[in-house]
């Protein structure tokens, strides 16, 4: 079983992690990477649980998990996210971050315009 957003893969060979294990495992592991980046909205439980073949009940006890070790975290009805590592200022920084670019998104921004208005207000902030 494989996900098509988060190339996650299940080996279901006797023998091997149970899923929910395998499923905390490997978003774990692109979190810390960097494959996922902080802010990135993971699936709903449901449609990762359908994208996979799995129970419901296996992919929420995986984020469970995810979320007690701090790897994600659960915004309420906005959804769950990848939680930004370090200290609080980097959380706050990569929370507005991600803020910032669904805002230039439904403003229809390209990523490179986007990419140039952060950069700009940026370098004008610092050189104060």
């Amino acid at each position: 079983m494989t996900s098509t957003n988060l190339k996650i893969t299940l080996d279901t060979a006797a023998g091997s992690a149970a899923p929910y294990e395998q499923l905390r495992a490997q978003i774990a592991d692109r979190a810390r990477s960097g494959r996922l980046p902080a802010g990135y909205k993971l699936p709903t439980v449901r449609g990762l649980a359908q994208e996979l073949g799995l129970a419901a009940n296996t992919v929420a006890k995986a984020y469970r998990a995810l979320e007690a070790d701090g790897v994600i975290e659960t915004r309420g009805r906005n959804g769950t996210f990848v939680a930004a590592a370090g200290d609080s200022a980097s959380r706050e920084a990569a929370s507005a971050a991600q803020a910032y670019a669904e805002r230039v998104h439904r403003l229809g921004l390209t990523q490179a315009e986007a990419m140039a208005a952060a950069g700009d207000a940026v370098r004008a902030r610092y050189a104060q």
